[in-house]
């Protein structure tokens, strides 16, 4: 398989990293700042069915770290039990990304994906991140059934036409609003910034002089926070599936933003490049192995191009769910993310079978539209993300910013830019927002890894971590799906234990091949 391009660029300088000259910043020192007291962790067995084997606790953390003996909020925390004790070196914090995502179910669903050195010598420990999950979280409904009658009334995946692009911007106006009405003050509160004085905050909790981690996503613009606020508190780091820490997630320090943050990630551009590869890899197998092949890489892409053609013009039914053209791509997006079904992940071959069922499907009648499947966005994205990150505060910014995605990404392009569009009218702004710098030496080199074809972080982030960070090692996978983690590399995990264990970094320039090869034998 040819590397992109970039990767023959860098291979020569993706090394450790030397250290640059530290720019000024408006960010205080956690060093200067008022302490909080470290918190008592009393775990107890986990309660619910898919915890079986985790102990779980909750703790008090500062709302706002400027003042800490001020109001209080309280995070979940879970944890596995490292299962030889006897040689047990730490204890292991994972993020699961998003911004949203949940530790206290992602690492019981993920739990497998750990190499199994690591489950022996680490516990390993997550938490629902504030503003989610079980945690103080961000609230914007009375309650559930509140919520799905909201989003049942907006466009779902994404809006075409000009009635449907109407109804999404004042529906997401309108989010923001409730958000604020049932959340107030936590808004202002959750930012990165924040959540890596938590993981702090939990580090000594749990008796680490160090720390160490495994950022995934999102989880790798944490990872740098953290680095870059707690130099010295950092024994090992890997940062998998990475954001550009400057260009994208902060948009260079700049104050304007023309771009939105799914733009600036390039998940847009990263979805369409790993979508033609299964397209490609598709075609050139048969339908017993990818049910979408037409029997080769051009007749595989003409198929998908019609079948577009097709759910523009009318929807279809699928197993009693009416498919839209924006429905479909929300789900590919989604799917792209793994090549074997990983947790709530279908997959690359569940990718292909919706593909061959929505060819197959009969045309949506009237009477069918009713029967839509709604799509909830995760909130956790919004009050992180839009907080967080710089995006146009106009809304019908996003209405150009669709075509131009979709000029630059095709179908996916429309999908990404529409995402964000909530950000427009966010209520909130981070009170504690990190914008560098980002090369403050690290007490060890951190473990930067990248996919050359994932869909939502496309490669390039990983090489401009690798570069923005003072000490970092970049080893690149040449496989495919949104992190290494959730699509496993044998040689990238025995180089991830060693690391972990030993503290031994791969050479300068290493690449690794991924298990699973798509709709092959291996």
């Amino acid at each position: 398989m040819t590397l992109p391009q970039c990767l023959k660029v860098v291979l020569a300088t993706c090394g450790l990293i030397l250290p640059l000259a530290v720019a000024s910043t408006s960010n205080a020192d956690p060093a200067t700042a008022p302490t909080p007291q470290v918190p008592k962790l009393n775990w107890q067995p986990c309660t619910e069915p898919t915890q079986k084997g985790f102990q779980c606790a909750n703790v008090q953390v500062p709302l706002d770290y400027k003042n800490p003996s001020g109001e209080s909020i309280e995070l979940a925390v879970i944890k596995h039990s490292a299962t030889e004790q006897s040689r047990r070196i730490g204890s292991l914090f994972l993020n699961p990304g998003g911004p949203g995502g949940a530790g206290t179910e992602e690492l019981p669903d993920w739990f497998s994906q750990f190499p199994s050195e690591l489950v022996k010598r680490f516990d390993i420990i997550s938490f629902d991140p504030r503003g989610i999950g079980d945690s103080t979280a961000v609230q914007c409904f009375a309650n559930e059934e509140e919520e799905n009658r909201f989003f049942a009334q907006l466009p779902q995946g994404f809006p075409v036409g000009e009635a449907e692009t109407v109804n999404w911007i004042q529906g997401y106006t309108r989010l923001g609003q409730m958000c604020k009405q049932h959340s107030g003050n936590l808004l202002a509160h959750v930012s990165t910034t924040d959540v890596a004085k938590d993981m702090d905050l939990l580090r000594r909790a749990v008796g680490e002089p160090m720390l160490n981690y495994i950022g995934l996503s999102y989880g790798t613009y944490l990872g740098a926070v953290y680095g870059n606020l707690f130099p010295d508190k950092v024994r090992a780091m890997v940062l998998d599936g990475n954001i550009d820490p400057e260009r994208a997630w902060n948009n260079g320090g700049k104050d304007d933003a023309r771009l939105s943050i799914s733009l600036r990630i390039g998940s847009d551009l990263g979805s369409a490049r790993t979508f033609k590869k299964l397209l490609e890899l598709c075609g050139e197998t048969k339908s017993d192995r990818c049910a979408f092949s037409a029997g080769s890489a051009e007749a595989t892409q003409a198929k998908f191009t019609a079948l577009l053609e097709k759910l523009r013009k009318q929807p279809v039914v699928i197993n009693g769910k009416t498919i839209t053209y924006a429905v479909l791509i929300d789900g590919l997006s989604g799917d792209l993310f793994v090549v074997q079904k990983v947790g709530r992940f279908k997959g690359w071959y569940g990718a292909a079978d919706l593909l061959q069922k929505a060819w197959e499907a009969p045309p949506a009648t009237s009477s069918d539209l009713s029967a839509i499947p709604v799509i909830a966005p995760d909130i956790g994205f919004f009050s992180v993300g839009c907080a967080d990150t710089l995006n146009p505060r106009n809304s019908e910014a996003y209405r150009q910013l669709a075509v131009v995605a979709f000029k630059r990404a095709g179908a996916f392009g429309p999908n990404a830019s529409w995402s964000d569009q909530a950000c427009a009218t966010w209520p909130s702004r981070a009170a504690d927002r990190y914008t560098g710098p980002w090369n403050r030496p690290t007490a060890n080199p951190i473990l930067v890894i990248g996919n050359t074809y994932d869909p939502s972080t496309p490669y390039e982030g990983a090489i401009a971590m690798s570069r923005a960070l003072a000490r970092a090692r970049l080893l690149t996978v040449d496989g495919y799906g949104h992190t290494v983690f959730l699509n496993p590399s044998q040689c990238a995990n025995e180089y991830i234990t060693n690391y972990f264990i030993k503290g031994e970094l791969p050479r300068l320039g290493t690449i690794c091949k991924q298990n699973d090869q798509p709709f092959s034998d291996n």
